[in-house]
C-alpha cells in the first residue's frame, strides 16, 4: 500500500484507536529490531502466512534505509524446490536468542505446535510481538500485541497490518531521509488535497 492509500486510510481511521494503536504498536516493533541483534522472524499460522506484511516491511525497510525491518518468512510448510527466501521452516523458531524479534501473525488460534515454539523463543530471550484476532494464550507470550477481534465489523487484521507496516518505516534517522522525505511530503500532500475545506463561518 502506497503513502497516498495509507494516507488516505488514515483519515478514514480518523477518530478511531486504530491510526494510534497501530502506530504504538510499530514503535515497539522498530525498538525491539537494533541493527545489531539477530532480525525479525515474521510467522502466521498453518492457516495464514502473512505474505502481504512480509513484502510491505521489505518495501519499508528499503524506503527508509533501516535494513533490521526487512524480515525472515517462516513457514510451516515448505515446498522442495522453492527459494531461499521462501524455504525458511519452523525449524528456525528454534535457534531464536536474545537479539531476536518474533512478529507472529495470528488471526485464529496459533494451534499448540506454534505456541510451543513462540514460548521456547521468548524463554530463550527472543522479543514476542503479536498481531493477532484476540487468542489469550498468544497474548500472554507476547511483550507487546495488537488484537482485532473477528469479526469487529470497524477493523479487520490485514488492514491493521497496512497501518503497522506503514507506521514502522516511518521517522528514519536524519541519515536516511532522502526517500522518506519524498514519502513523508507526499503523504503530506495527500492529507492536504483530501481534508475537507475549511469552514467559512
Amino acid at each position: 500500500m502506497d503513502a497516498v492509500r495509507v494516507a488516505l486510510l488514515r483519515e478514514v481511521l480518523a477518530g478511531t484507536q486504530w491510526p494510534g494503536a497501530a502506530r504504538r504498536f510499530a514503535g515497539s516493533l522498530r525498538r525491539s529490531v537494533v541493527p545489531a541483534g539477530g532480525g525479525l522472524l515474521l510467522v502466521g499460522t498453518e492457516g495464514y502466512e502473512p505474505w502481504h506484511l512480509a513484502a510491505h516491511l521489505v518495501d519499508e525497510s528499503a524506503w527508509s534505509g533501516l535494513p533490521e525491518l526487512a524480515p525472515t518468512l517462516v513457514r510451516h510448510h515448505v515446498r522442495p524446490g522453492e527459494p531461499p527466501h521462501l524455504s525458511v521452516g519452523l525449524g528456525r523458531l528454534a535457534a531464536a536468542r536474545r537479539g531476536h524479534t518474533l512478529l507472529v501473525v495470528a488471526p485464529g488460534a496459533p494451534g499448540e505446535g506454534l505456541l510451543e515454539r513462540v514460548h521456547d523463543a521468548r524463554r530463550a530471550g527472543a522479543t514476542v510481538l503479536s498481531l493477532d484476532g484476540g487468542d489469550p494464550d498468544l497474548g500472554t507470550l507476547a511483550h507487546d500485541a495488537l488484537s482485532v477481534p473477528e469479526p469487529d465489523g470497524e477493523m479487520d487484521l490485514d488492514t491493521v497490518q497496512h497501518l503497522v507496516s506503514a507506521a514502522a518505516g516511518e521517522n528514519g534517522t536524519p541519515a536516511q531521509r532522502g526517500p522518506r522525505r519524498f514519502r513523508d511530503r507526499l503523504a503530506r500532500l495527500a492529507d492536504h488535497l483530501t481534508a475537507p475545506p475549511p469552514s467559512r463561518w
